[in-house]
């Protein structure tokens, strides 16, 4: 009989069963309370229990933000059918389990979802947890804010709290959602222990720094790095708070607002209008920045100083993926796994994910895997071969066997080493599967 029902530290949810009954899932489930008003732009504050049993039917609103499917490209690709609302009270994760209740506790997935710090949730359609399930893995995705209700600096913000600090909210967000999961997790049949926390893109960076961060040891067993983490890469340097002030004094200007009190009152939907037109050429507007605290120094740096976490790695990027060359994210990856190697630690997996998917010219283009990881190609447009089915069953396989063991590895699919000096090998991902040299750094 399947469990509907979970206790948590708030209170009861009651999920619901998926199309094949064989995972429940608890949509829209809060882990903080709604960050308006009074608390725009303070850190995450502990949810309020609630009497009786909350529905978790439904997915949450996500965070203020553009419309996306007016975004070209992508629009086509993952948000055709756009239905999910956008609200500043935005704060909830989704949890898939199985429907029956497993003889030990599951390892977990925590998945941070991209989108340039400026848009994305983690119900998006490329998403779903049912073959996380299947593969004897409890899944999580989560929203947090975004833009500049998540990434906004300003000397006054920092000077509400005893730490001094201003900036890095919906990172905060994530560190909430992440020890909301720690602690109620078993109630789900997890295993608080043993959770991979993974993202792509904007939601890889973010792993970066979680994984870089001392408010979050011991709370964290496995990272995946998708297309946006590793060294000399889309993080390299990361920013100082000081170096947005400027950003911040545009944004006021843009709204007319003078002060913290009357951007408090802005409404939520203009300021996600607004934040789209602030650009002082420093690259991605609205990002987490080096504050001594969250985040002691840059993302390089704490890995180069051996202060990142001690924990399994796997990460990656795609063929024909971002960044100021169109291998500087591969290059990233062995520059990581070699610092993984010079520190004395478990060696990191690499992959390289270069199928060019078909329908288009647009190739093994940035979050590319996505179809893949989440098997979900059935959701997509696009006219699959026979190789694309193969891969999906490959690459979420592999995604499940390192959450379970640190190790992609398992039956039935092409053996996958580490990177070391001896053997410098990546797993290639594409119309055929198997190790090849890693690119040379």
């Amino acid at each position: 009989m399947a469990q509907m029902i979970v206790k948590v530290r708030e209170g009861q949810l009651e999920g619901c069963l998926s199309a094949d009954q064989k995972s429940v899932i608890f949509k829209g489930v809060p882990y903080a309370e709604p960050p308006v008003g009074a608390l725009r732009w303070k850190r995450p504050q502990p949810k309020t229990p609630w009497e009786g049993v909350r529905p978790a039917k439904e997915f949450s609103a996500k965070a203020p933000q553009a419309d996306l499917t007016r975004e070209g490209f992508y629009a086509k690709e993952f948000y055709t059918d756009e239905t999910i609302e956008r609200n500043e009270d935005c704060l909830y994760l989704n949890i898939w389990k199985p429907a029956e209740e497993p003889a030990e506790k599951l390892p977990v997935f925590f998945w941070i979802h991209g989108g340039a710090f400026l848009h994305g949730c983690g119900a998006e359609k490329e998403f779903d947890g049912e073959q996380f399930v299947k593969n004897g893995v409890i899944f999580v995705s989560i929203n947090y804010r975004v833009g500049a209700l998540g990434f906004m600096v300003h000397p006054d913000l920092a000077a509400e709290n005893p730490e001094g600090l201003t900036g890095n909210y919906g990172i905060f967000d994530q560190i909430a959602a992440l020890e909301w999961v720690y602690e109620n997790i078993a109630a789900f049949g997890g295993d608080p222990e043993n959770i991979t926390v993974a993202g792509q893109s904007a939601g890889c960076m973010s792993v970066q720094v979680l994984i870089s961060s001392p408010l979050t040891k011991g709370k964290i067993r496995r990272a995946i790095l998708q297309s946006g983490g590793g060294l000399n890469g889309l993080t390299r340097g990361n920013t100082s708070v000081e170096s947005r002030y400027e950003m911040t004094d545009l944004f006021m200007e843009a709204l007319g607002a003078k002060s913290i009190e009357e951007m408090r009152a802005v409404p939520a939907d203009k300021i996600a209008e607004v934040q789209y037109t602030i650009n002082t050429g420093a690259g991605l507007g609205w990002v987490p920045v080096t504050d001594g605290y969250l985040l002691p120094a840059s993302t390089d740096e704490q890995a180069l100083a051996g202060e990142i976490h001690d924990i399994d790695y796997m990460i990656g990027s795609t063929g024909d993926d971002i960044g100021s060359d169109a291998r500087m994210l591969e290059k990233s990856a062995v520059h990581w796994a070699k610092n993984q190697e010079k520190l004395g630690r478990k060696p990191a997996y690499i992959y390289f994910f270069n199928r060019k998917l078909p329908g288009d010219d647009a190739g093994a283009f940035h979050s590319a895997e996505l179809w893949y990881e989440f098997h979900t190609l059935n959701r997509a447009w696009r006219p699959w071969e026979e190789c694309d089915w193969t891969l999906e069953a490959a690459v979420s396989g592999y995604w499940a066997n390192f959450a379970k063991n640190g190790d992609p590895n398992g039956e039935g699919l092409p053996v996958w080493h580490p990177y070391t000096e001896e053997t410098p090998v990546q797993m290639l991902l594409a119309e055929t599967i198997g190790e090849e040299k890693a690119i040379e750094v």
